[in-house]
């Protein structure tokens, strides 16, 4: 089927006039009303919205468009409900946010329109991007494609979900302390998290804004290279953006990795891992020797202090990027007797009890009295663990790990013990903190349910081009990526 293939395919047949960008976008339209009614990675599409771009863009391969100048020519593509596409809803999962409806675009759609994308659609996300299994969004719980009982991860569920069931050709997502990698592991998909700085945050809302960043889901690494080299780039509206030179990520995918140095942390194989998912990892650990890397054991020492360091950085930027809803400016708003109890009506009823969570931590880790002894000493702890990897790759080109402890758990599983569900995202939490890159991708299935597992790439600042061309490397010797959910056949 149609929905089923990657935008390289896809780009091929339209390139061809086998196809129109036209039936590209019914094919997506065709398979959300066949299955989303199970998956519910949807907030919204625009359909007519999404049919007019169509044919704007089958004007211009009639016109003789090529893939140089659009490179992503004709691709339906999916976005997470966090970042600002013009005319559109900009929700992030919550109430408090009412009918608010983008006025601009971000840069990384406006760089996807410029490649020819068609963008469409909202992708379900924990509220505000705080979660790890899409079961915080203020409207209905995403589920995992391969098993609808089983949550897709967060706080990108809907952006996986969509991908894995073949409801889009890719989507873009949020990652802050895995909400890429994490969700792409449970639902069999490729998810890659750029350096910080490698990609524009203007137009995303922020969580913790020191951590967000910007990536793809893909169905295989290729089209997450074309992506990422789309989306890439130095941004004058965002003052952490990077002017780094970007490499053609596509080309790269074709050089062999033998000779390459890829580090094993032994922090990483701790108790807790599920048996599958160690045995998966390590298998692919050995295929990668046998195409030719060196695989070395490496140490990670600051790994045990990432967890508690995330907790306590993260709600803190959370807790002074979501003052700004207040029910005074946009948005929602709950009117009391005075501005004192216009705040606390609006955000109390606004907020789900996650965000709420959050920004308590947040707001007590910064409070006279306690900075000092819990954020600026995470900091120094985050320094640490930035160090430790920096000392690593001295030694090693890229670090490969689990992404996630175990397969996809049951919807309501862990919501009553946010300590589980933080735990969620243990391997995954250290790379945000120390501003590298990473790419989950898949490496295998659990056996009784069947359910994906994701190998994680961790690699250095600004070294996208490798682990992009290690992950390649690994696919094609595997059919892992082929395989489809139940619902899909």
């Amino acid at each position: 089927m149609l929905n089923q293939i990657t935008i390289s395919e896809l780009q091929k047949r339209l390139v061809a006039r086998e196809v129109t960008a036209r039936e590209a976008v019914h094919v997506c339209l065709d398979q959300i009303k066949r299955v989303d009614n199970s998956v519910k990675a949807f907030l919204s599409y625009d359909e007519a919205d999404a049919l007019g771009q169509a044919e704007t863009m089958d004007k211009l391969i009639a016109g003789g468009a090529t893939l140089d100048r659009y490179p992503l020519l004709g691709a339906p593509i999916a976005i997470k409900d966090v970042l600002a596409v013009k005319g559109q809803p900009l929700n992030c999962a919550s109430r408090i946010l009412g009918k608010f409806i983008s006025p601009y675009d971000a840069t990384v759609i406006q760089k996807l329109r410029d490649a020819g994308a068609i963008v469409f659609g909202r992708l379900n996300m924990d509220e505000f991007a705080m979660g790890s299994s899409t079961e915080n969004s203020a409207f209905f719980t995403t589920r995992n494609p391969w098993d609808t009982s089983r949550i897709p991860g967060g706080s990108s569920g809907g952006s996986a979900a969509a991908v894995a069931a073949d409801e889009c050709f890719a989507s873009l997502g949020s990652d802050t302390g895995g909400s890429i990698r994490q969700p792409a592991a449970l639902c069999g998909c490729v998810g890659f998290k750029p350096t910080y700085g490698r990609v524009s945050r203007y137009g995303l809302v922020a969580f913790a804004s020191s951590l967000d960043q910007i990536g793809p889901f893909t169905k295989d690494v290729r089209d997450a290279a074309l992506l990422l080299r789309t989306i890439s780039g130095h941004d004058a509206k965002d003052s952490t953006s990077v002017p780094e030179p970007i490499p053609d990520y596509v080309a790269a995918l074709d050089s062999n990795i033998r000779g390459l140095k890829i580090g094993l942390p032994k922090e990483y194989f701790i108790a807790g891992l599920a048996p599958e998912v160690s045995a998966a990892v390590n298998a692919a650990v050995k295929k990668l020797q046998e195409l030719g890397a060196e695989v070395v054991e490496i140490s990670l020492p600051h790994t045990e202090y990432a967890a508690a360091t995330y907790y306590i950085i993260a709600p803190a930027e959370a807790s002074a990027n979501l003052a700004r809803f207040d029910g005074i400016r946009y948005g929602a708003r709950v009117n009391g007797a005075d501005p004192i109890e216009l705040y606390s009506k609006t955000r109390g009823q606004g907020f789900g009890a996650e965000v709420k969570r959050r920004i308590i931590l947040g707001t007590y880790v910064l409070s006279s009295g306690y900075y000092d002894a819990f954020y600026l000493r995470a900091q120094k702890v985050r320094t640490l663990i930035r160090q430790d990897f920096i000392k690593a790759f001295e030694k090693v080109d890229a670090i490969v790990t689990p992404t996630t402890p175990t397969p996809a758990f049951k919807a309501g599983e862990k919501s009553d013990d946010p300590i589980q569900m933080y735990l969620s995202d243990v391997f995954t939490i250290s790379c945000n903190l120390a501003g590298i890159c990473g790419v989950s991708l898949p490496c295998g299935f659990s056996a009784n349910p069947k359910l994906p597992i994701g190998l994680q790439l961790l690699g250095k600042p600004f070294g996208e081009a490798t682990i992009l061309k290690i992950a390649h490397a690994y696919e094609q010797s595997t059919d892992w990526h082929k395989q489809k959910p139940p619902l899909n056949s």
